[in-house]
């Protein structure tokens, strides 16, 4: 039984390599073109064409700051961003949600600032500004303080049941830290 494929080919596309007919196959990555005399011939080529992104929204009275066309929102293998749409020819690109800047000194080298940045998998996590000299790194939110144990300068929030609570952002530490509702009961 053959599979049938969900949209149709108007004309029939040939191999640049050989000559002979390319068909539509089903991989791991979804499907793709490659060549009907497959055992002698290898060539393959993407169903899609990469890398520039789908065009979702073209966002009228923004102007491209670099040639002037209008810019468009795309989606692209890392997310949503803003571009030319005179792509290829013009190559400006916007972030559509900037970092916050959280104006915390890095407790590690006390010369560059805490910045929030997102991995590869999107997972949100705070660095020094001076990255490659200074490799401090937080996974929560940094907050300004200090540790009432052992006096590290740098608190971070976490999520609990009962709430946001800060804690001291030393690996070694790692302490909860008292609010000022606790100190008084204390």
């Amino acid at each position: 039984m053959s599979k049938k494929v969900p949209f149709a080919r108007k004309e029939t596309e040939y191999c640049p390599e050989c000559g002979d007919e390319l068909v539509i196959r089903n991989g791991a990555h979804g499907p793709f073109y490659a060549c009907s005399s497959y055992p002698s011939c290898h060539y393959l080529r993407p169903l899609k064409a990469p890398g520039d992104g789908h065009v979702v929204k073209e966002l009228d009275g923004q102007m491209c700051p670099k040639c002037g066309f209008t810019l468009v929102l795309r989606q692209g293998c890392y997310g949503m961003f803003i571009g030319c749409s005179h792509y290829p020819a013009c190559e400006h690109t916007e972030l559509i949600d900037k970092p916050d800047d959280t104006s915390i000194n890095c407790p590690q080298c006390q010369q560059g600032k805490l910045l929030q940045r997102k991995s590869r998998f999107g997972k949100t996590f705070y660095a020094c500004s001076r990255y490659p000299e200074c490799q401090f790194v937080v996974n929560n939110k940094p907050a300004l303080g200090e540790c009432l144990f052992c006096h590290y300068p740098l608190l971070i929030e976490k999520r609990t049941s009962q709430g946001v609570k800060l804690f001291c952002a030393s690996k070694l530490c790692n302490k909860r830290q008292l609010n000022e509702t606790e100190k008084e009961n204390e």
